[in-house]
């Protein structure tokens, strides 16, 4: 019986959690939001957010202002990476990891083709 209510618990938080992302890249202004659903994909998490911001101190204004938001919102610290640089910074909330790249840089990994939902009718490579 306690089962479908951990579950649920689980959704509960996670969708706060990304609640609490979006709001938080809406408020610095981050730019092309791209929301991905990565459950059945991944073990890592369950959603993948990717956002651009301006440049590189836009790209860390963004980060710090998430970090912030995550803590003050309960969720903890996060895991950060490239925040030195800030070309790319990606902050692992959880059941949610967010990708923050310069445009350039953006383009370069273009990580929602890689993610994204594959198309049924898509040629498959088996190999």
């Amino acid at each position: 019986m306690s089962t479908p209510m951990k579950a649920s618990v689980s959704t509960d938080l996670t969708a706060g959690l990304l609640d609490t992302v979006l709001a938080s890249l809406e408020d610095s202004k981050a730019e092309d939001l791209v929301t991905l659903d990565i459950a059945g994909k991944s073990s890592l998490a369950d959603h993948m957010v990717i956002v651009s911001g301006r440049s590189h101190r836009h790209v860390g204004a963004i980060a710090d202002h998430l970090q912030r938001d995550l803590k003050t919102a309960g969720h903890g610290n996060a895991t950060v990476e490239g925040q030195t640089t800030c070309d790319w910074v990606l902050i692992d909330a959880g059941d949610v990891i967010v990708h923050i790249f310069r445009p350039e840089v953006r383009g370069f990994y273009n990580l929602e083709k890689m993610w994204a939902p594959e198309e049924d009718d898509a040629p498959q490579y088996i190999g």
